[in-house]
């Protein structure tokens, strides 16, 4: 038995949050499958929150996770986010609009959020997931009142030292691998990528934690790896990416079977904050201004893809994906998890073969 065992899973495997993509069709359908479905609720207030999760439990009565933002409050920079609006002016040009005239903060941290917080302790979602750094001790504490279990992600031993001290219940170990945003803390600090086999095996050895893995594992083989280095699950999002239930495009589904796939790029110009997506015209984006904070810059991101996409361009999309990118393969979320069950067992059965 391990600690995930707890959540009567029939396959070690968490669906990623994705917030913008991940839908409460898809947390349903993954966890009728037999794994852990996700909704990331960071791009939403409390009251979308609350209808995605009314959303999952009509549809499925297993656990799920809920997945919060927890970054550290915008700084308002008039000047910096002006440069970066003229920075971005030419693009806007070929596709006949004008930037927009000032940038909002379009996503509250859930640190900044009371009324989140509020939501999650009368609802209480079985579990809970921080991205981008952790609340206070009297959130978690109130949290863990309600016998919501706690997970968080990190990127470094420091970051899962802070986890463990505060009093969460299992780490997410996201290798520089994994598509969509790093959950790094503190965005301006070094960064020392690790990978996710090297950040599992350090997290395994050095904290009590439960580790999840995250990042670049695509199928049943990846998973098995991850279980090998002391993992008790592994978190995939690409993967789904794919499936008929997530919220992706046309244009990103057809961009995630396309030569971008193999050419993955680590960019802050989309939203501010470092994050993983397939090659495009945006993570080409050469400038010497820094962008605003996230995710002010995302204001100007979405605004940008906006006006590319009425003219037929798409390449200015938040296209995430991690370095797994060309093992996807698009079916739905219960045949996913089906074909990712029978390819653990059998690693699991040539392990037992071989021994």
């Amino acid at each position: 038995m391990t600690w995930f065992d707890r959540f009567g899973c029939s396959v070690p495997l968490i669906q990623a949050p994705m917030a913008g993509v991940s839908t409460p069709a898809l947390a349903a359908a993954v966890c009728e499958a037999g794994a852990m479905g996700s909704i990331g609720v960071g791009a939403t207030d409390a009251a979308g929150a609350r209808a995605m999760i009314a959303a999952v439990r009509a549809a499925t009565g297993r656990p799920f996770n809920v997945n919060l933002f927890v970054h550290r409050t915008p700084r308002a920079d008039p000047a910096r986010e002006a440069a970066w609006l003229a920075a971005l002016a030419p693009f806007f040009a070929e596709f006949g609009a004008t930037p927009p005239a000032t940038l909002r903060t379009i996503y509250r941290s859930f640190a900044d959020d009371p009324e989140m917080l509020a939501m999650l302790l009368e609802v209480a979602p079985p579990v809970v997931s921080f991205h981008f750094g952790l609340p206070s001790p009297e959130t978690i504490a109130a949290l863990r009142g309600r016998e919501i279990v706690l997970l968080a992600t990190a990127t470094s031993l420091a970051e899962a030292r802070a986890i463990e001290t505060a009093g969460i219940d299992a780490v997410v170990a996201q290798g520089i691998e994994a598509g969509g945003h790093r959950g790094i803390f503190d965005p301006a600090a070094p960064d020392d990528e690790l990978g996710t086999v090297a950040l599992t095996r350090l997290l395994v050895r050095e904290t009590r934690l439960p580790v999840i893995a995250a990042g670049g594992i695509m199928d049943g083989a990846g998973i098995a790896a991850a279980l090998d280095l002391g993992a008790v699950a592994a978190q995939l999002g690409t993967a789904f990416v794919g499936c008929p239930e997530s919220a992706a495009d046309d244009a990103y589904r057809a961009a995630l079977a396309g030569p971008g796939a193999y050419h993955t790029r680590m960019t802050a110009a989309v939203s501010g904050r470092p994050a993983r997506a397939l090659a495009n015209r945006f993570t080409a984006l050469v400038t010497d201004r820094r962008p605003p904070d996230y995710p002010i810059a995302y204001d100007a991101g979405k605004a940008l893809h906006a006006a590319a996409r009425a003219r037929g361009e798409h390449g200015f999309g938040a296209q995430w994906a991690g370095q797994g990118a060309p093992l996807a393969r698009p079916m739905p979320a219960a045949a996913l998890i089906a074909t990712l069950r029978a390819e653990l067992q059998a690693c699991r059965a040539g392990y037992a073969a071989t021994a």
